[in-house]
């Protein structure tokens, strides 16, 4: 695997995370130390001949105190002096561009408006960095329909990425476009609005598509649904002369605690339990095939691997950081 840096800036690389769903404001919760604002850009590495970009959307402060379950506070603040953390972490929100024949792809949309000024939202500079505009972009891949990863998909309630398909896991589509799912389930009601507000627009242009289970969507890609986090969660894997990447969504948010502890979930997994089986499940494939994974919420540019720890846990292996010219 090939990689190139190919930012004018990369952001902090190693630095806690978390996911961003439906959550207080940012600007409620004290920030963390050593803050420097980041240029936008992006990270690319090539799969087999495919040239996969990581680019920053931003990044947000989480209060795990009040976010993360089955944990105790102490776990928490002892598994984040580990990693030279305390709470709050900084979160990353992280989208990936997919150059391929005939298709320029992006998987996710970071949180467009959402979070208001200065809380992400840098998706489009991101692109206009790396030389790309959102009309040129034919296939959006969403992982889950959650603010901070279909928020960019709208503008003052229009559509921006104009000549895109969007790609959104059917049971997704079928629970938040249902009111009497919310009243069923208490999952936030915020979560229903978003899931309609972002994607009724491309629904209503014909350019919605859904899957269920496994479906191969584009040349090379594939989806497949991992109901937890949402009941529409998915994974999409892009294989390219034998070689692979797999975009695995919201199934970690928290690197420092839930790598080591992946029973800890968080307050924005709508079936909790499922949430966590996931977790366990894809980190042990992981670890086993040795697979590049690409991930929203784990420090900019969030690829790399996942390593078992012989303790029952997991740790993140991020890519090589590569600043030079070359085959």
């Amino acid at each position: 695997m090939k990689y190139i840096f190919l930012s004018r800036a990369a952001a902090a690389m190693l630095v806690g995370t978390a996911s961003l769903t439906s959550m207080p404001s940012p600007a409620q919760i004290p920030g963390p130390q050593h803050v420097v604002l980041q240029q936008p850009g992006g990270y690319s590495i090539r799969v087999g001949d495919v040239r996969v970009t990581s680019l920053t959307d931003g990044s947000v402060p989480q209060n795990l105190y009040t976010l993360l379950r089955h944990t105790t506070r102490q776990n928490i603040d002892e598994l984040l002096a580990r990693n030279f953390q305390v709470n709050p972490v900084e979160a990353s929100i992280n989208a990936f561009l997919v150059e391929m024949p005939g298709h320029l792809i992006l998987v996710d949309t970071g949180s467009g408006e959402l979070f208001g000024p200065g809380n992400g939202g840098k998706l489009i500079d991101s692109m206009a960095a790396m030389g790309f505009r959102p009309e040129q972009i034919t296939d959006i891949l969403i992982t889950h329909a959650h603010s901070d990863h279909s928020g960019g998909l709208v503008k003052g309630g229009q559509r921006v990425f104009v000549n895109a398909t969007v790609y959104v896991g059917k049971p997704d589509v079928d629970f938040f476009f249902d009111r009497a799912n919310q009243v069923r389930t208490g999952y936030d009601k915020s979560y229903f609005d978003i899931a309609r507000n972002t994607l009724q627009p491309y629904l209503d242009a014909g350019r919605l598509k859904t899957f269920s289970g496994t479906e191969e969507i584009l040349p090379g890609i594939s989806a497949t649904v991992h109901p937890g986090h949402t009941p529409g969660a998915a994974f999409y894997t892009l294989t390219s002369k034998g070689e692979h990447i797999i975009f695995i969504g919201d199934t970690i948010h928290v690197a420092a605690v839930q790598f080591p502890d992946p029973d800890v979930t968080i307050a924005y997994d709508q079936d909790e339990k499922l949430a966590a089986e996931v977790r366990k499940h894809a980190f042990a494939e992981f670890a086993a095939h040795g697979d590049l994974i690409a991930v929203p919420h784990l420090p900019f540019p969030g690829i790399g691997h996942v390593r078992a720890d012989g303790k029952g846990g997991y740790d993140w292996v991020p890519v090589t950081y590569t600043n030079r010219d070359g085959n």
